[in-house]
């Protein structure tokens, strides 16, 4: 077994959600539970088939970041894998609609942070391991962290 880590490439202004399903249908299904959310969102999601033709499948609004997904998934090349990118929009406002779409099986990383994969392959194939979302903590919120977190929140109107 060889361990790999493969890094996510995305645009600074999107986020990144990566999820593993079991069905080929995965693909409209994510793309129908992106566009009911939030109906002007901006995305390109890519899926892994493994088994069959084994093609990297594909959707989106967007063809740059539906671009990106192709290449993102492609380099992953990990059994059922899928990869949406996401702009105009953020990851709390479709993963509720992402988890109960049937065929998904666990979500990965939902995150604007840069993310690599890690990754291990054997004779059969690939899988995803677990994925390093950002940076190391540096330490523990202080009272004046607390505050500027609930101001933050707050200014961009997801606490009252």
């Amino acid at each position: 077994m060889e361990l790999m880590t493969v890094k996510i490439d995305k645009p600074e202004d999107s986020n990144v959600i990566l999820g593993q399903s079991h069905f080929i249908k995965t693909v409209e299904d994510l793309h129908e539970a992106l566009v009911n959310s939030v109906p002007n969102i901006k995305f390109g999601l890519a899926f892994c088939e493994a088994s069959g033709p084994c093609l990297v499948r594909a959707s989106g609004n967007d063809d740059g970041l539906k671009q990106l997904a192709q290449e993102n998934a492609l380099a992953l090349s990990a059994g059922h894998a899928f990869i949406i990118l996401v702009s105009d929009a953020f990851p709390l406002n479709v993963l509720g609609a992402i988890k109960r779409t049937p065929e998904v099986c666990t979500i990965f990383c939902a995150t604007a942070n840069p993310v690599e994969v890690v990754v291990a392959e054997t004779e059969q194939g690939r899988g995803i391991l677990g994925v390093i979302d950002g940076y190391q903590s540096k330490g523990i919120e202080t009272e004046d962290d607390v505050a500027q977190r609930k101001e933050f929140l707050r200014k961009i109107g997801y606490k009252l």
